[in-house]
């Protein structure tokens, strides 16, 4: 995987992250979902640097190689600003100092928050299979409990933890077909860790708590942003069927907002990396 890149750990002072990195041009940061790490990107990452890109990829704090505070009450340690805030001092040592961010699932999040809180540094905002945690929360309803409880599931305190512990690999199922066989490998190793588990739970905490009251509070006072972002979604997964059009949704809180349904199930790197890819360039091109 990542042939041609460097991988090396970057200490932002708060937390340990592990990066890759390669390619050169205009910079693009991606940021993975739960329970993947970086290399759920490997086959997308050459694809843009053959582009013209130079492109990061980092595990988030906690996941994968990555490790971060001990996690505190108020979640804050786990919270999506403080996430963002590592990823912007890794793009800072990486000599990026204004850049596009593209994040798929739990790091659509971080992008999310990236751009509310460091305008200054995101030219351009990719959020993939995701819409803001407020619109699920607070309009999502019971049809979205039922179908995304591991949300409240995760949130709860210690018991997610003697679940998922007691046989993680039957709870996070990967397929190397699918995956490629060294991704599968990597993400099988780190889910096994509990320190693992536990921080990729505090991300599902601080989601519930903090980082809703935050982006609550940014709605309120009626923030938006300023860069073009880009929408994907996985036909194949449920976004569209809870949340209809994910563009619509978005243009509450942005006046560019573009993008379209991958043919892809919901790991769309691994599963529709052309797709994803050639999204992301003309995108950045436009």
């Amino acid at each position: 995987m990542f042939e041609g890149f460097t991988e090396e750990v970057i200490d932002t002072g708060q937390a340990r992250i592990l990066v890759r990195h390669g390619g050169a041009g205009t910079p693009v940061l991606l940021l993975h979902g739960h329970p993947r790490t970086s290399a759920t990107w490997h086959r997308v990452a050459p694809i843009l640097a053959d582009a013209g890109h130079a492109v990061v990829c980092p595990d988030l704090r906690g996941y994968g190689r990555s490790a971060g505070p001990e996690p505190d009450e108020g979640h804050v340690a786990h919270s999506k600003r403080a996430v963002a805030d590592d990823m912007v001092e890794v793009m800072t040592r990486l000599g990026h100092r204004r850049f596009a961010v593209m994040g798929h699932d739990r790091g659509s999040y971080v992008a999310f928050r990236m751009a509310l809180d460091h305008e200054d540094r995101v030219s351009a905002l990719g959020v993939f299979d995701g819409v803001p945690l407020t619109h699920h929360l607070d309009e999502g309803g019971t049809r979205f409990a039922l179908h995304w409880w591991h949300w409240f599931f995760y949130a709860q305190p210690d018991v997610p933890e003697r679940v998922i512990g007691a046989d993680p690999d039957s709870w996070y199922r990967g397929d190397p077909a699918v995956m490629g066989a060294e991704n599968h490998a990597e993400w099988r190793t780190a889910v096994r860790r509990p320190e693992v588990i536990r921080a990729m739970l505090e991300d599902y905490r601080a989601g519930v708590t903090i980082d809703a009251d935050q982006e609550r509070a940014d709605r309120a006072a009626g923030r938006r942003l300023g860069m073009p972002v880009l929408s994907l979604w996985s036909l194949r997964d449920d976004l569209e069927e809870l949340v209809g059009d994910p563009r619509i949704v978005w243009r509450r809180w942005a006046d560019r907002v573009s993008g379209r349904g991958i043919d892809s199930g919901h790991h769309m790197a691994e599963e529709a990396p052309d797709a994803v890819a050639r999204a992301v360039v003309d995108f950045l091109r436009s």
